[in-house]
């Protein structure tokens, strides 16, 4: 970004924030002692219903809830997991990448949630972390783990459903996290967190062309790139974890926009929702609370058609 003159910076507001009721300070768990230690919650994966709901999850505590219209929080499920990726597919499905479980189905009516895709090859997934659909109906997500800049084995999947066929798109990737795909969905997006980068994945009907590059290098902050999205004129925007700060770029990979937390540094993931699809939402971890701010653009509809049961 030092090649560009310093973009124009934009403030977020807090739209709710996690009621008292539903955090568990000084709880321990398994994930806090190896991710985050001392945390109540650790709020990702938003994603808007058709109903103009908000869903997120709770990473630590395998939970899920519901933000209504008005900002009131309710949990819809609790389980046996590490939820950390979450969207609600045309159909009204949720879908959820999860650590422990993989790929998993939730559903908003009952509270049930099931494993639809545990690994590949008998093999299990490293530790899944966020996912994205194409307007095919193809699932692309992210299998992280504990990889980084000292293991470059991270992978990027694409499943279709109703083949149940699932291609290993990228099988080196440096903390692969969230992920988006472009206007035409010739490329996808990749937020490479330890490595505080963008990669561009060009794609192909069998699966990945070649010529994966470095898109964006970002630098600074406590972690790296984390949650991504779009909006309609195609740029794209970049959560920046551990800076509290979601990066705006145009179409070219230039920046235009800095938009930040008033409080916290946890910005770790974004959706765009509210009338018109204008309005930014942002989840920021370290409080446990979901901002907005209304943008200039409406952000591209992410919704696909309606894939096989």
């Amino acid at each position: 970004m030092s090649l560009y003159p310093p973009p124009e910076m934009i403030n977020a507001e807090v739209f709710s924030r996690l009621p008292d009721e539903f955090r568990r300070p000084g709880v321990d768990n398994e994930w806090s002692r190896f991710n985050r230690t001392g945390v109540d919650s650790f709020l990702e994966g938003p994603s808007f219903d058709k109903q103009g709901n908000l869903y997120v999850v709770d990473i630590p505590f395998g939970r899920i809830f519901k933000i209504s219209p008005q900002g009131e929080f309710s949990l819809i499920c609790e389980y046996d997991g590490w939820p950390n990726g979450l969207k609600i597919h045309e159909d009204g499905r949720i879908f959820i990448a999860d650590y422990k479980n993989g790929i998993m189905l939730l559903n908003p009516e009952t509270g049930d949630i099931r494993p639809v895709l545990k690994g590949i090859n008998s093999e299990s997934f490293k530790g899944c972390n966020d996912l994205h659909f194409g307007a095919d109906g193809a699932l692309y997500f992210t299998d992280q783990g504990q990889t980084g800049l000292h293991d470059a084995s991270g992978r990027v999947y694409r499943w279709q459903a109703e083949t149940d066929q699932l291609d290993c798109l990228i099988s080196c990737g440096v903390s692969p996290n969230g992920l988006v795909l472009d206007i035409e969905e010739k490329n996808l997006y990749v937020a490479m967190t330890r490595a505080n980068a963008i990669w561009r994945v060009p794609l192909g009907k069998a699966g990945l062309t070649s010529k994966v590059g470095l898109y964006i290098q970002l630098s600074g902050g406590r972690s790296g790139p984390d949650g991504l999205s779009l909006d309609e004129a195609g740029r794209l925007f970049v959560c920046h974890a551990g800076l509290g700060t979601v990066w705006v770029f145009d179409e070219l990979g230039r920046p235009v926009y800095g938009i930040r937390a008033p409080k916290g540094l946890g910005t770790t993931n974004c959706a765009f929702g509210d009338k018109n699809n204008q309005t930014l939402f942002i989840t920021e971890s370290d409080t446990g609370s979901i901002l907005r701010v209304d943008m200039d653009i409406p952000g591209k509809q992410m919704f696909s058609r309606a894939m096989g049961q």
